[in-house]
């Protein structure tokens, strides 16, 4: 999710002008330097004498250190994690050879899958895979994988080069692999990882001027190759930068920067891997606020992930899993949140996680879960059963998507009313579409004016001219760029649900979408009947329908979903929408029934 000025709309400037107030003075002046110093050389002259990884093992010895007791389960994820590792050394349609610096990562195809196979995953897993399983040969398995990488990328050259927090997220597994293995870095890894440190500094300011995962993985990788390379002077740096990106886009609520439930597991990922090699390594605790803001952080996705791992797909969704020791993989974060909450909180889920055991977490008291809860970017509520999250504000960095005031709601495992999700980040040329449905308001939960779009896309990952987002007591309220104000709140007693959406502000029509979850849905004169009962009310004539919509369970996959719409014209003012949760009672609508526009 990058600032890219190449991408700006053409006739466009006024909304640019706009827009880089909110963005902030700080960003943009570092990707402005950044941009320069790529014009003039400067990072490629960095990296133009690169130092060359010996041809020599990664282990030289074989594992001394005694396997840990993984339950079967653990050990069939694990098995199963091994069988789906894709190809060492990918490429795809990108030319290998190409200096990584100023290549085009969108022309040849989607760079995301490429990235994630050369993250070295399978370092960490075939180090778990050769301590459980001495006589399978994974460990030779694991040297083979060390060889051909190196010798399918040169240092600089092709896409696996291209972004500093690829190479971050290497560091991070290597460095989990020498923690599993019990070893200290062989030369070929001393020499990996003086690489590896010199294309992220190469490139720091970029990193830094993004205001998400970039500005944290990056210090974190720097801050693994310092502590094994024993530089004390760059490991202080290092984490200087790190509790500056963490004390800036970490909210002591645990509010993200990207207001995204994938993002916010990969900050967990990164920052629980980098702790778990500090402990190893006996190294000092890291600087404040690190510690109580990634606490703070675990405790939210706690909150919004469902019990059997699932997390609503709010904000952009890439199916990142770093440092998945539990095997659990992309569509399951229990684990990534189990280790956080341990390391970081002292609280745990009650989920059993082989990646504890595997670094020595004992048990912790359970999390405790409060009936509603408020942080930044976003509003929860937990009761009976269900849990409902409100994208809401405060506006401090860059949207993702246009999806200020969704509600996502699930009952248990069951997604109610869900997000889109995101679909691909260059998708196949007959799904460009994607690109403009996966972001847009009408792939939320949401009031749409007009057809209108809240925000006119200025980028790929850029919107401009951003709504005014506020609190409310029991919601939010924002109010785009036509001036027109949407208000949200939430009322919840048991198991019936009431959202009240007031509107003020000049438009001819306006649509309510529920995005409905999986499951038999049928229509009612007033709503839906289904997993759930919806029902919709207003003080303007309404037209319901079920329309035909999309949403993307995972990366790179669009499947067609059912969406709930109600339509009104002006002067519309106010809508409500009444939920009822199973077991249903036809007698009583709790807060329901005597509410009313």
């Amino acid at each position: 999710m990058a600032i890219q000025a190449r991408n700006l709309q053409p006739g466009r400037a006024w909304l640019w002008l706009r827009t880089g107030p909110q963005l902030g003075a700080l960003p943009l002046a570092r990707y402005g330097w950044h941009r320069l110093r790529l014009a003039a050389g400067l990072p490629q002259r960095a990296l133009s004498s690169p130092p060359s990884v010996p041809d020599t093992p990664l282990f030289p010895e074989r594992f001394s250190v005694q396997p840990v007791a993984i339950d079967p389960a653990g050990q069939a994820r694990l098995r199963a994690a091994l069988a789906a590792l894709p190809p060492v050394a990918t490429h795809g349609n990108f030319d290998a050879a190409a200096p990584s610096l100023g290549m085009d990562l969108f022309t040849p195809g989607d760079i995301r899958p490429v990235w994630e196979a050369n993250r070295f995953a399978w370092a960490p897993l075939l180090v778990q895979a050769s301590r459980l399983w001495p006589s399978e040969g994974h460990q030779a398995a694991l040297e083979s994988n060390w060889a051909r990488w190196n010798a399918a990328n040169p240092p600089y050259r092709g896409p696996n080069w291209a972004c500093g927090q690829e190479a971050a997220i290497r560091l991070l597994h290597l460095g989990l692999a020498l923690v599993l293995a019990g070893q200290q870095p062989s030369p070929a890894a001393q020499a990996f990882l003086r690489l590896h440190a010199a294309r992220i500094a190469a490139t720091a300011l970029y990193a830094r001027a993004q205001d998400n995962n970039h500005a944290i993985s990056e210090p974190a990788g720097l801050l693994v190759a310092a502590w094994f390379l024993d530089d004390a002077a760059a490991a202080a740096r290092s984490e200087r930068k790190l509790a500056a990106a963490v004390a800036r886009l970490v909210a002591p609520d645990g509010g993200f920067a990207p207001v995204s439930t994938g993002y916010h597991r990969l900050l967990l990922d990164t920052l629980t891997a980098l702790e778990a090699i500090r402990r190893h390594l006996g190294r000092p605790a890291l600087a404040a606020p690190i510690p109580a803001r990634m606490a703070a952080a675990s405790i939210w996705l706690a909150r919004v992930m469902a019990p059997s791992g699932a997390l609503p797909r709010l904000g952009h969704q890439d199916a990142s899993a770093v440092a998945d020791l539990g095997a659990h993989g992309p569509a399951d974060a229990r684990g990534s949140v189990e280790r956080a909450l341990r390391l970081f909180a002292g609280f745990s889920t009650g989920t059993p996680d082989p990646g504890c055991d595997w670094l020595g977490l004992g048990p912790a008291p359970a999390l405790p879960r409060p009936a509603a809860w408020t942080a930044a970017g976003s509003r929860g509520w937990e009761v009976a059963g269900a849990r409902a999250l409100l994208r809401a504000g405060p506006l401090r960095f860059r949207p993702g998507q246009a999806d200020l005031l969704h509600l996502e709601l699930w009952d248990g495992d069951r997604p109610l009313l869900t997000d889109g999700g995101t679909g691909a980040y260059n998708p196949p040329q007959g799904s460009r579409w994607w690109l403009d449905y996966f972001p847009s308001q009408a792939a939320h939960n949401a009031i749409q004016f007009d057809a209108q779009e809240p925000m006119p896309r200025l980028g790929r990952f850029l919107f401009g001219a951003w709504p005014r987002v506020a609190p409310l007591p029991q919601g939010a309220m924002a109010t785009d760029r036509f001036g027109r104000t949407h208000r949200r709140q939430i009322r919840v007693e048991g198991r019936h649900w009431l959202v009240t959406d007031l509107v003020e502000g000049t438009f001819e029509r306006a649509v309510l979408r529920w995005r409905l979850g999986p499951g038999e849905w049928e229509m009612r004169p007033d709503g839906v009947a289904g997993p759930a009962r919806l029902r919709i009310s207003a003080d303007a004539p309404l037209t319901l329908r079920l329309e035909r919509g999309w949403h993307s369970p995972a990366y790179g996959q669009v499947l067609p979903c059912r969406v709930l719409a109600a339509e009104a014209e002006a002067p519309l003012r106010c809508l409500v929408t009444r939920i009822l949760l199973p077991p249903f009672d036809d007698a009583t609508e709790g807060p329901c029934r005597s509410t009313s526009c």
